[in-house]
């Protein structure tokens, strides 16, 4: 392992100056990525700066919507006491992520800012339509999370920029969420995983959002699924029709996890189960 410096700046202003001063420092929050890619020497930091210390980065306020701190951890999310009941798509992503240990230690804008295809979170934020809050020393921007990712490891975020906030509207009161995730082994990374929210009126679909993961360079929506469901009747044969599409709409990968065939039945099968879920939730 290389050497590098540790840094604990106790203010974003802070942080941003260590970076800017120290060429090749990355930021680091509970560490379950930058660590092993440390130790794999896929990186090469001159320095790591810590964001623990910074106040207010791990808040989660929750008022209709919700804002989540980017240091906030999984088990800060899942431990919170109205977070599930507004969102409980999240909770459940929350809860397939890692052992108690990781989830411990990891962070939410440290699973976003890893831009992994994988990212458990990011499916979930993405159906939601979330935005990430993402700062500078003079200025703030806003960002969808599905303008986040631009490929493996690659992100929007820019050398002077700290992702400080997830920012999620109220759902719909007529929203089915749910979330399906395989792995080879139980606490495994994703071989494929999906989302899905839908506002459902009896089996009317009003609205769908579906998103895959581990399925493409990025975490991403399932647009022709989408349009596909919207202002139609959740039948067996449109589900059918809905498995079918979402299978030819993702470029999974063959890889040391898994197969390119394999990844995208497991999307087909996951939408398909995940529509007949929700089509027996809305009869009840």
């Amino acid at each position: 392992m290389s050497r590098f410096s540790y840094h604990k700046p106790k203010t974003i202003d802070d942080a941003l100056q260590l970076k800017n001063e120290k060429r090749g420092a990355v930021y680091i929050a509970g560490g379950t990525d930058v660590i092993v890619q440390i130790k794999n020497q896929e990186l090469r930091p001159s320095a790591l700066i810590s964001l623990r210390n910074i106040p207010g980065l791990a808040h989660i306020e929750v008022n209709g919507g919700a804002r989540i701190g980017a240091l906030a951890t999984i088990s800060d999310i899942i431990q919170h006491p109205t977070l599930a009941q507004a969102f409980p798509l999240l909770m459940e992503a929350a809860r397939r992520i890692g052992s108690v240990q990781i989830r411990n230690v990891a962070t939410i804008g440290g699973n976003l800012c890893n831009c992994s295809p994988c990212a458990d979170m990011a499916l979930p934020l993405l159906v939601l339509e979330a935005k990430v809050r993402l700062r500078t020393s003079e200025t703030t921007r806003e960002v969808p999370v599905e303008d986040f990712f631009k490929g493996p490891g690659e992100s929007c975020l820019l050398s002077d920029e700290i992702m400080t906030d997830i920012l999620l509207d109220a759902p719909d009161v007529n929203t089915i969420a749910v979330f399906m995730k395989k792995g080879r082994v139980k606490m495994d990374l994703a071989v494929a995983s999906v989302a899905v929210l839908l506002d459902m009126e009896g089996d009317l679909c009003r609205k769908a959002h579906i998103a895959a993961g581990s399925v493409a360079p990025v975490p991403r929506r399932l647009r022709e699924v989408e349009e596909k469901l919207e202002g139609t009747i959740l039948s067996e044969q449109t589900i059918s029709e809905a498995q079918k599409i979402a299978k030819s709409s993702v470029v999974p990968i063959t890889d040391i996890r898994s197969t390119e065939d394999y990844r995208r039945e497991i999307v087909g099968v996951f939408v398909k189960r995940s529509l007949e879920r929700a089509l027996e939730w809305s009869h009840k």
